[in-house]
């Protein structure tokens, strides 16, 4: 458990303030001295430390205690610091917050206001350290998953894309129907490659059929093959694509803008594996394993009568369904990064960055088109970029909401906002700060966010702050 490590050169300061933690049950444990709290602060679970900052009955100027939260923070940058010192001065607080301090508190302290200081910052510690947790788990998952199967190169950061990955690689070994769904431009196509490259049926044919292009009247050659002479124009023997895939995966794609008649032709072949060439009256079978993908409402399509209901219970064996981007924005800038540096690979050229500007307007743009929009804006913001650096206005991004009016400075002694219309993010965002003291870093560490990260969503909401840390 979380202890309070109480740092003072008094042994009257040091017993007072154990019998308070104490009395509140609050773990507590005690130096006298710079080099024993810097000792436990490496050994323990040590969760807030409250020092003094002086400790030579001559010395008055706080210098040592500035020197200590230095050590301190060199041991554990995110350990939160409350300093406690006789001598009062603003400019010295002002100088102190700057170098890292979460509060400021002076001697004779109020007892209630110090334990509830503590109190939220002993929180915050252990949603700081169960974020961090959560994330390396999530660092860890990841790469077992790449260690086992072959994600066909694909990025992703956010948890839920992960759990659409591991839905695809746990069922690629089947040989059921597997149904993609999500909006256009989400990877549905990259999504079943990773299923075909950890299937049985690897290295055998991947055949790619865009089912919206599909014409009626020439679907039946499309995808079962025409014999020299079945129509018009066909002079030689055409391999459909149910041949071109036997053995392997049929990968059909916009499967939701099959016509009627395309469908109950496809019916037909899913249900018996049989087929025959245009023009010949010879039943061929294969051995094919479909995966198809649609931005379309399946349900939606049957009950308005436009998509067939056993055509449907045919493909949707297995559904995996991809969020749209705006609903993991974790993966746009990792996303971002690696379709700059591909584009400079390509180029052979030195791969630019993006500007903090650059990041904010990914992070706050909802891209409509998905993957397939982010893509592009960086390809347009990587051919008209100046120099080393891709900066926001390369991108030709705006944001699309409009702002809320920004909210009043937050403090330790006001309560959350308890609007009931208020965005939740924002309301998130705002607790956050108010447990967090106003400081920033500590609230984006509890949020399990960057501090850069917090910072773009609090300007995509509008909250503003008097005083940020630069």
């Amino acid at each position: 458990m979380l202890k309070v490590l109480v740092v003072d050169d008094q042994a009257s300061v040091r017993t007072a303030l154990e019998l308070l933690f104490e009395v509140n049950n609050i773990p507590v444990t005690t130096a006298d001295s710079p080099e024993a709290a810097l000792d436990l602060v490496a050994r323990e679970d040590i969760g807030l430390v409250i020092q003094d900052m002086n400790f030579r009955r001559d010395t008055t100027s706080g210098e040592e205690g500035v020197e200590l939260m230095r050590r301190i923070r060199k041991l554990d940058p995110d350990i939160p610091i409350v300093l406690i010192t006789a001598f009062t001065s603003l400019e010295m607080a002002v100088r102190l917050v700057k170098e890292g301090a979460n509060d400021y508190l002076a001697k004779p302290w109020d007892d209630d206001k110090l334990i509830t200081v503590a109190r939220n910052l002993l929180r915050m510690r252990a949603l700081q350290q169960e974020n961090l947790r959560l994330t390396w788990q999530g660092v860890r998952a990841r790469r077992e998953l790449q260690a086992r199967f072959d994600l066909c190169d694909l990025v992703y950061e956010s948890a839920p894309m992960h759990d659409v990955v591991s839905l695809a690689v746990k069922v690629s070994s089947s040989n059921v129907p597997v149904l993609i769904t999500g909006p256009n431009g989400c990877g549905k196509e990259k999504l079943a490659e990773i299923v075909f490259a950890n299937s049985r049926r690897k290295g055998k044919p991947f055949v790619r059929v865009n089912s919206g292009g599909l014409h009626d009247n020439l679907i039946d050659a499309e995808l079962f093959g025409a014999e020299a002479g079945a129509f018009t124009g066909a002079t030689k023997t055409r391999i459909g694509r149910f041949e071109e895939a036997d053995g392997g995966t049929l990968f059909l794609d916009e499967i939701g803008n099959l016509s009627s008649n395309a469908q109950m032709k496809l019916l037909r072949v899913l249900q018996t594996g049989e087929f025959q060439r245009l023009g010949s009256n010879v039943t061929r079978k294969v051995d094919v394993r479909v995966i198809s993908a649609t931005n379309a409402d399946l349900p939606k399509a049957i009950e308005e009568g436009a998509f067939r209901e056993d055509l449907f219970f045919r493909l949707n064996v297995i559904e995996i369904s991809i969020p749209a981007l705006r609903d993991r924005t974790a993966d746009i800038l990792p996303l971002a990064t690696h379709f700059i540096a591909s584009m400079a690979k390509a180029e052979g050229v030195e791969v630019p960055c993006l500007s903090e500007d650059a990041e904010q307007l990914l992070q706050a743009h909802e891209f409509p088109g998905n993957v397939r929009e982010l893509e592009n804006k960086i390809k347009r913001a990587f051919l008209v970029r100046s120099g080393k650096v891709i900066r926001g206005e390369d991108l030709g991004l705006t944001t699309q909401a409009s702002v809320p009016p920004p909210a009043k400075p937050v403090s330790q002694a006001q309560p959350p906002a308890t609007n009931g219309a208020k965005d939740p993010e924002q309301a998130e965002i705002e607790s956050a700060l108010i447990e967090a003291r106003g400081v920033v870093s500590r609230a984006a560490a509890q949020l399990g966010l960057s501090r850069q990260a917090l910072y773009r969503r609090m300007e995509r909401l509008g909250i503003e702050m008097e005083r940020r840390p630069k």
